[in-house]
């Protein structure tokens, strides 16, 4: 890519992240955007990494950090006061760009008041309505000026409903070494060299642990008395998580044996042989890894009953890697179908799966990953700064 252009006109920029996924993306898409708007200021919704690259966080991004309906009711208050607040605030001193990252149920309703405003607005990070709700489209089409999605083929569907939108590669893709060096990753988190680890994410929010955890204890646990010499690892992103974790297990399964790592999930799962986690952005990371895994995922009942009743998923899949291969790559253990039976059985089917098919699903791995290595936080950026100065123009002519 060439030389960034820079403009260093004082500009501010509008960013919400609703949770850690987001809250790395726009660390990213920030410290890329300074090289273009080096005197740019940065306020919104944000985690520790965005604000660590100097974004003031008005709310705490917690606020957005939830999943289902049913989760999302008890919040729901302080959720429209927030979101009023920030489009009230936004309207009275117009940032020169807002920026939405992904939380699409609280960002689209602010970027389309705001583009109806006359302000410059965009989305990163598609919401999956290819996969389901499609209807959602409805409420994009007149209410952003761009949509910057990290998968080529949302374009597609975005140009067919009259959205503009450009594909810009996913940055984790561009992080994630082609080679993963596992030996390496063992002996930074002084783990076993030799020997076979599991490596076991449930997740990284509460709701995630408390539907997913019991089940994962057990089945971990039966997979410990069938391999006694393999060594269960779990990551978690903070000490409050871990121990909620281990609270369920010690009520489950006292016995299991469990090596618990402060953070450093990529790490972690480079370090495995195999992976039992929560369908999530994590699938991703164990695809761009490399490595073989079984995804789960649980809703709360009332959140599973109108998916089903109003058939709202549209996709043959539920992760990533899936959908991105139009293929049955990862297992998937979705709502009932998640039990600690299930859960041995998808784990050792894998692991005694045949060399050949084990290097077919690898090498469809590589095919995705190189397909979204597109140095994405620097093409996200350069496609906003098109988008600002173009806009930017047009209210001067």
């Amino acid at each position: 890519m060439s030389k960034p252009a820079i403009n260093s006109s004082p500009l501010t920029i509008a960013i919400i992240a609703g949770e850690i996924s987001g809250d790395l993306l726009g660390a990213r898409l920030i410290q890329s955007l300074k090289k273009h708007y080096p005197n740019a200021t940065f306020e919104g919704i944000a985690g520790d990494e965005m604000q660590q690259a100097g974004c003031q966080s008005l709310y705490p991004m917690e606020l957005l950090s939830i999943m289902g309906y049913a989760e999302v009711l008890s919040r729901l208050p302080k959720l429209l006061k927030t979101r009023k607040a920030l489009i009230q605030r936004w309207k009275a001193n117009p940032p020169d760009l807002m920026i939405g990252i992904d939380a699409p149920d609280f960002n689209l309703k602010i970027e389309k008041t705001l583009y109806h405003a006359g302000i410059t607005t965009a989305h990163y990070v598609s919401p999956s309505i290819w996969a389901w709700k499609e209807g959602r489209v409805k409420k994009m089409q007149g209410a952003m000026d761009l949509m910057l999605t990290l998968f080529p083929f949302e374009v597609d569907f975005y140009k067919k409903h009259n959205v503009p939108a450009e594909f810009v590669g996913h940055p984790l893709a561009d992080e994630i070494p082609l080679e993963p060096n596992q030996l390496a990753a063992r002996q930074k988190l002084s783990l076993q060299e030799q020997g076979f680890i599991l490596a076991v994410l449930p997740g990284s929010r509460q709701g995630e642990i408390n539907k997913l955890a019991p089940d994962f204890i057990k089945g971990a646990n039966l997979l410990q008395k069938k391999h006694p010499d393999w060594q269960f690892v779990v990551p978690m992103v903070n000490k409050k998580l871990e121990q909620q974790f281990d609270e369920i297990k010690q009520s489950i399964a006292p016995e299991l044996v469990i090596t618990y790592i402060n953070g450093q999930s990529r790490v972690v799962m480079e370090a495995a042989d195999q992976i039992l986690m929560a369908s999530g952005t994590a699938v991703l990371e164990g695809m761009l890894l490399g490595r073989p895994m079984v995804a789960a995922y649980r809703v709360a009942p009332f959140t599973a009953h109108i998916i089903r009743f109003f058939k709202l998923i549209k996709s043959k899949y539920f992760t990533l890697p899936n959908n991105l291969a139009d293929d049955y790559l990862v297992p998937e253990l979705i709502q009932e179908e998640l039990s600690p039976e299930n859960i041995v059985l998808e784990v050792e089917k894998q692991l005694h799966q045949s060399a050949e098919a084990r290097e077919e699903i690898l090498t469809r791995f590589k095919e995705i990953h190189l397909q979204l290595k597109q140095n994405a936080s620097e093409r996200a950026a350069l496609a906003l700064y098109n988008l600002i100065e173009r806009n930017r123009g047009n209210n001067n002519a």
